[in-house]
């Protein structure tokens, strides 16, 4: 029986989401194709009809999440409150404990490593918010804006990382206040207006 055309890309994109948010909460290994189509509230057997694999599934899922990352990113573009905010949302306990929902590279990007045929999106990822970081912020030293967001990306991908796998909580949250402090203090960030009043 075929479906239509809406209901088939509805399905389709229920998959993506589901596999993303399990991929980035048990890894690639600990999901199965039977996992992801029972979370997804569908049997096993329609997952064919929309993936080659389960490794072009972590291919389009990882595809998926860095599209909606990015256009995250485009949304905190505003004011110097609104980037702001991102950065502090990104360094967020709220954001550590929700790792389905989060930064795929936080995530993922260890396993990515050790995935030979899915590294070329993650390579692409990673390019695109450094260029996104270098626009985004309107850098007040201008010399190297690119070395400077690719510095920004690393302390919040890593203070990210660490404040996860620690298991002392007041270390986790020592860890994402020093580095939103480290990126508040940096000399090349243009400050957030204070509201007067």
């Amino acid at each position: 029986m075929r479906y239509p055309a809406a209901e088939t890309a509805e399905k389709h994109a229920r998959i993506l989401s589901t596999a993303s948010a399990l991929f980035r909460e048990h890894g690639f290994a600990g999901v199965s194709v039977g996992k992801i189509m029972q979370a997804t509230g569908l049997t096993h057997g329609p997952f064919y009809n929309h993936f080659e694999s389960k490794e072009a599934l972590i291919s389009e899922s990882l595809q998926d999440a860095s599209e909606k990352a990015l256009a995250d990113m485009d949304a905190a573009s505003g004011t110097p409150e609104d980037r702001l905010a991102y950065l502090h949302g990104y360094l967020s306990e709220a954001h550590r404990d929700a790792p389905g929902q989060g930064c795929m590279l936080a995530a993922l990007a260890s396993e990515v490593a050790r995935e030979q045929d899915v590294r070329s999106v993650l390579t692409h990822h990673v390019a695109a918010m450094i260029d996104k970081l270098q626009r985004l912020i309107p850098w007040r030293v201008k010399k190297n804006p690119r070395s400077e967001s690719i510095r920004m990306l690393s302390t919040m991908v890593g203070a990210l990382t660490l404040s996860r796998a620690v298991d002392d909580p007041e270390l986790s949250a020592e860890i994402l206040r020093e580095a939103r402090e480290m990126i508040e203090a940096s000399p090349t960030l243009p400050r957030a207006r204070k509201s007067r009043g």
